[in-house]
């Protein structure tokens, strides 16, 4: 893959350089915020890492500028603010997922690989904008409408409704969803992912399951005509 890592810190930027070369990716790299944003506009890449707190033009409003152009790229963003309302608003501003330093490379780099995959799978269209029925979803705004009318989703439950929407018409299988949404590579044998279907049923009015289908054994799907 090739990345892009935004960050002012010399040595998180260059540790972070060298192990993803060493993994085999290519890899530049930007010590501001309005450097990584001047690159990520013109180059293409793969995914981005980016530091929040960023001098010239800070981590978020970076990724909010690359989402409001359409640029759909996928962005992992570093912070050392970790508390839950630090991250929502990381991801609300259009970041697919976040990491709190310290970190073990490791954790980056699985992170940072899940996320390429995910942007790359067959059928995840990069579009701005998902349908499915009078289901819409709005990824630039972060909105979901059902019927018009607006439903407020919790960031996961946002990521889980936008995967499926993403493979419309295709089943999509819980090892899938473990590792798209929740970038889990193994089975926890948990009730995870039927806890956050049934919630988001409940938000979206899908009380008959006629939305989102169950295929027992196998996992779910979202087509046009239910």
């Amino acid at each position: 893959m090739k990345i892009l890592i935004i960050e002012d810190d010399a040595k998180i930027r260059d540790y972070i350089h060298k192990g993803l070369r060493e993994a085999g990716h290519t890899a530049d790299a930007a010590e501001d915020g309005e450097t990584g944003q001047h690159l990520a506009l013109t180059e293409k890449y793969d995914v981005l890492i980016v530091d929040r707190m960023l001098p010239k033009i800070d981590g978020l409003t970076l990724v909010k500028t690359l989402r409001g152009s359409g640029n759909l790229v996928g962005v992992l963003i570093l912070s050392s603010l970790g508390d839950v309302d630090d991250r929502v608003t990381g991801l609300r501003a259009g970041g697919d997922d976040y990491l709190v330093k310290p970190f073990a490379f490791v954790e980056l780099l699985a992170r940072v690989e899940a996320l390429g995959k995910r942007m790359a799978a067959p059928g995840a269209k990069q579009t701005t904008h998902l349908k499915a029925g009078d289901l819409e979803m709005d990824l630039l705004s972060r909105k979901v409408r059902r019927g018009g009318k607006v439903v407020e989703l919790q960031a996961r439950e946002f990521r889980l409704l936008e995967y499926l929407l993403k493979f419309k018409g295709q089943l999509v299988t819980r090892t899938m969803l473990l590792e798209g949404v929740w970038d889990y590579h193994f089975d926890p044998q948990s009730s995870v992912i039927d806890v956050h279907i049934s919630r988001l049923r409940k938000k979206l009015g899908d009380t008959d399951s006629r939305l989102i289908k169950t295929v027992r054994g196998a996992g779910y799907i979202i087509e046009d005509g239910f």
